[in-house]
């Protein structure tokens, strides 16, 4: 078996620029996941069974099945429907790929997200709350000062592999034809049969965004949490 380095060079700017559709996809449903995980895991945390009941399916039919089905049923499945095809988000929206594969891994992503946050409120210290409830802060002041700085503040490491998750899982894009990373190296391999050489380029271009992703959240996780690493002067 030979190896082809000149191939890898030669369709590497193409796959570079494939990844900027792979990134658009991980960005933004990251980003609505986790503002919807958020909502449900303060669904989940509330007092009232009934309350809780919709949360909980919800995380349990995303958490229990394949991305990869989630992404078939909102892609091929609504389009079944008269009425979602009469409606005016079917044309610019719900028949796009792009787009269905956007609310897909949005819809996935907050299930999961959602775990992270519920997690990180309930390991927020009690004495932290017990010290707010003594300077007499309401209970929506000790909420957003207290209880979700944080949660946020804990869940930032858990959030960061759940966002490197979905980078990997949005190679299922492909499936439904989204010109992402993976689908422009099956173009490029259906038409030089190299697969080995480009399958490698586009896995070291997955590392290098995992690796960018980490570094960001590193950061930011370094600066968020600075308290933490806080030593009085002893004396």
């Amino acid at each position: 078996m030979s190896w082809n380095w000149q191939a890898i060079i030669t369709h590497f700017p193409e796959l570079l620029k494939a990844s900027i559709t792979t990134l658009e996809l991980v960005a933004l449903s990251s980003i609505i996941g986790l503002i919807f995980g958020v909502v449900l895991a303060l669904l989940r945390l509330s007092k009232n069974p009934l309350v809780q009941v919709f949360p909980f399916l919800y995380i349990f039919f995303f958490r229990g099945t394949p991305l990869l089905v989630q992404i078939f049923l909102i892609y091929y499945g609504l389009g079944q429907f008269k009425a979602i095809q009469e409606s005016m988000l079917w044309k610019p929206v719900l028949s796009q790929a792009y787009w269905c594969a956007i609310i897909a891994f949005t819809l996935n992503t907050a299930a999961y997200v959602a775990e992270i946050v519920r997690g990180a409120i309930q390991a927020v210290p009690r004495g932290e709350l017990e010290a707010a409830d003594a300077l007499g802060m309401s209970p929506i002041q000790k909420f957003t000062r207290i209880t979700l700085p944080r949660a946020f503040g804990i869940m930032i490491p858990a959030y960061s592999n759940e966002v490197i998750f979905m980078l990997k899982g949005s190679a299922l894009a492909s499936t439904i034809t989204v010109v992402d990373l993976m689908y422009t190296s099956k173009i490029i391999i259906a038409k030089t049969y190299m697969t080995l050489e480009i399958y490698f380029a586009a896995g070291i271009i997955y590392l290098l965004i995992s690796w960018l992703i980490l570094a960001l959240f590193r950061l930011f996780d370094h600066s968020f949490n600075k308290h933490k690493r806080y030593n009085p002067i002893q004396k």
